[in-house]
């Protein structure tokens, strides 16, 4: 039988672990933040045990708040795969996806050596719909077959990263990343 006293601890817990996930997804946005869990703790006045009792640990905080980020962009990848032709949904996604690769650049230079399952499931699931946006794009005539696809997915994930580095952020930058990557992958024209 539960007892109000044991009722309010899970209610604190459960509240302490929400607004840990929002300071880490909050800090992940923030350029040059850095994602300790005292930098988390702090952002939203709790102690730094209170956070990791909160799950068990940096690497599963971060791995809930980067996964929370990535599951909407693969869902967006999924929709526009059933909604449009490869083509169209490799455009709009590349477009979208700088976008979000700027608005969280910093999440990949601070994850490296860290336990993340589901982000690194989310990743492969990011990458499979792209994979499936160029083979549908290459099998329409639009993208180049000379291009190994895991070579073309990769050349998109850097290019990706690139913008998102760039400082100060500039959308006539991303545009130009962009224009230049899809006119590569355009096949060349017959001699």
């Amino acid at each position: 039988m539960s007892t109000p006293t044991g009722s309010r601890r899970r209610a604190d817990a459960v509240r302490n672990r929400r607004l840990a996930l929002e300071a880490a997804t909050a800090l992940l946005s923030e350029p040059g933040a850095a994602l300790t869990v005292e930098a988390i703790a702090k952002k939203v006045g709790l102690g730094a045990a209170t956070v990791v009792r909160a799950f068990g640990g940096k690497d599963a905080l971060l791995d809930a708040a980067v996964s929370g980020l990535l599951e909407p962009v693969v869902r967006r990848a999924r929709d526009l795969l059933a909604e449009t032709t490869p083509t169209r949904a490799l455009h709009v996604f590349l477009r979208e996806l700088l976008a979000f690769q700027t608005a969280h650049h910093g999440i990949n230079d601070q994850l490296g050596g860290l336990d993340l399952p589901a982000t690194t499931a989310l990743r492969a699931d990011l990458v499979r719909a792209v994979e499936e946006m160029i083979d549908g794009a290459r099998r329409e005539g639009t993208v180049r077959t000379d291009l190994d696809p895991g070579v073309t997915t990769t050349l998109i994930g850097q290019t990706a990263l690139a913008v998102a580095r760039a400082r100060p952020p500039s959308q006539e930058l991303a545009d130009a990343y962009l224009t230049v990557l899809l006119d590569g992958l355009r096949p060349p024209a017959a001699p």
